[in-house]
C-alpha cells in the first residue's frame, strides 16, 4: 500500500470502551497481590455493561465477559451485591475456562457469536490461562502467548483486560515493576498499574499509558464499605489541547456555512487559523469520533494532484454521525455549491 492511498483511505476510528482511558485492544493491569484488583475488574466490568460512567468518563454500553479464574460464583455473588441489588442480564461471568493454547481462544469466539454487542473482556487473572513455557526463551514466550490475545482483540476491535501481578521489586517507573518480561509489555497496547504508597494505606495511584491513550496518572481511594476504588485526582485534567481549539473553530465555522470542500490551504484560509495544514488534516483525521460526536462528518479524498477535505454538519450535536444529509459521494460531485449567505467573516 503507498503512502497516498493510506492517507486517503477511510479506517474506523479507535474503539473507546471508556473514552480516553480503555480503547479496544490487549491490556494489562498489574497490581500487588491482595490490592484491590479484582473490585477494581467487576466494578468496571458492571460500569460498562450499564453503560455508566468510569471516574466521569463516559462509556461505550456493552456485553461484558468476567473470567474470575481465581474465585466461586458465591464469591463474586457477594462482591457484586456490594455495587448493586439489580446486576443487568449484559455481565458474565466464568470461574473456569481453557488455556491460551488449550482452546481459550475458541471459547471467546464461541462467546462473542452468541454475544455479539460484548466490547470488553476480563481475564483475571493472565497466569491461569498460561501454558507451561514451551520454549527457552522467556521473551519470546511471552510475546508469543499473549499476541494470540491481542490478535483476538483486534479482530473484533474489543478490549481485553489481563489482571496481572507486579514484581516484589520497587522501581522508580511502575511500568517495570509488571511481572515476566518485556515480551507481555511490548505485546499489549495498554498498561494500568494500581499501586499503594503504603500497603496498609487506601489510597492508590492509577497509572495509564498505552499506544493509544494519553499517559495519565489518577489518585484512587479504596472505601472498605462500599469496595469502591473513588476518584481523588486525575492528572490529565488539564486546559484545553491545540486540537480542542481546532475542533472548536471547525465547529464554529460549520455553525454559519454548513458544509466545507476544499483542501487544508483552503480549510486554513477558512478558519482564520495559523495552524498549518499538515497539522489541520492529522487533527481532522485523529479526531473523527469528536467530529460525529458534534454532528459533523469527515471525509478525505484524493482526485489527481488535489486532496479534499470534506466536511458536513447537520445541525445535530451527539448524534454519532448519523444525519439525514446528503452522502459525501454525490456532494463531491457537485462542482460548486453556491451560497445563500453572506461569506463567512472571522472572529
Amino acid at each position: 500500500m503507498t503512502g497516498a492511498t493510506l492517507m486517503s483511505m477511510p479506517l474506523p476510528v479507535t474503539r473507546m470502551i471508556v473514552e480516553s482511558l480503555v480503547p479496544q485492544g490487549l491490556h494489562i493491569l498489574g497490581g500487588a497481590p491482595k490490592i484491590g484488583k479484582s473490585w477494581l475488574t467487576l466494578w468496571l466490568c458492571l460500569r460498562i455493561a450499564q453503560g455508566e460512567p468510569v471516574w466521569n468518563l463516559p462509556t461505550e454500553k456493552g456485553d461484558t465477559l468476567y473470567l474470575c479464574l481465581e474465585d466461586s460464583f458465591a464469591r463474586v455473588q457477594n462482591r457484586l451485591l456490594d455495587f448493586t441489588e439489580d446486576a443487568p442480564d449484559t455481565i458474565h461471568f466464568a470461574t473456569m475456562s481453557e488455556t491460551i493454547a488449550g482452546g481459550l481462544v475458541k471459547q471467546i469466539e464461541d462467546f462473542l457469536s452468541e454475544h455479539p454487542q460484548t466490547n470488553c473482556i476480563a481475564i483475571d487473572t493472565l497466569q491461569r490461562v498460561r501454558d507451561a513455557a514451551g520454549e527457552a526463551n522467556a521473551y519470546a514466550n511471552d510475546y508469543r502467548e499473549v499476541n494470540v490475545l491481542k490478535s483476538l482483540a483486534d479482530k473484533h476491535r474489543i478490549a481485553i483486560l489481563l489482571i496481572h501481578h507486579l514484581r516484589k521489586q520497587a522501581d522508580d517507573d511502575p511500568l517495570n515493576m509488571i511481572s515476566g518480561t518485556t515480551g507481555l509489555t511490548g505485546a499489549v497496547d495498554g498498561i494500568y498499574v494500581l499501586k499503594k504508597d503504603k500497603r496498609t494505606g487506601s489510597t492508590a495511584k492509577f497509572i495509564a499509558t498505552g499506544r493509544d491513550i494519553e499517559q495519565r496518572e489518577l489518585t484512587l481511594e479504596f472505601d472498605s464499605d462500599s469496595h469502591l476504588w473513588n476518584l481523588v485526582s486525575d492528572d490529565s485534567e488539564r486546559p484545553s489541547s491545540p486540537a480542542g481549539a481546532v475542533l472548536a473553530a471547525v465547529k464554529d465555522y460549520l455553525q454559519r456555512e454548513e458544509i466545507f470542500i476544499g483542501s487544508a490551504t483552503e480549510l486554513q484560509t477558512a478558519l482564520c487559523t495559523k495552524t498549518p495544514p499538515s497539522v489541520l488534516s492529522k487533527t481532522l483525521m485523529q479526531n473523527q469520533r469528536a467530529l460525529a460526536a458534534q454532528g459533523i462528518e469527515y471525509s478525505y479524498n484524493r482526485t489527481g494532484n488535489r486532496r479534499e477535505i470534506t466536511l458536513l454538519y447537520d445541525g445535530n450535536d451527539g448524534n454519532d454521525g448519523k444525519n439525514d444529509t446528503a452522502p459525501v459521494p454525490i456532494l463531491l460531485s457537485q462542482a460548486s455549491l453556491p451560497s445563500q449567505r453572506p461569506p463567512y467573516v472571522c472572529t
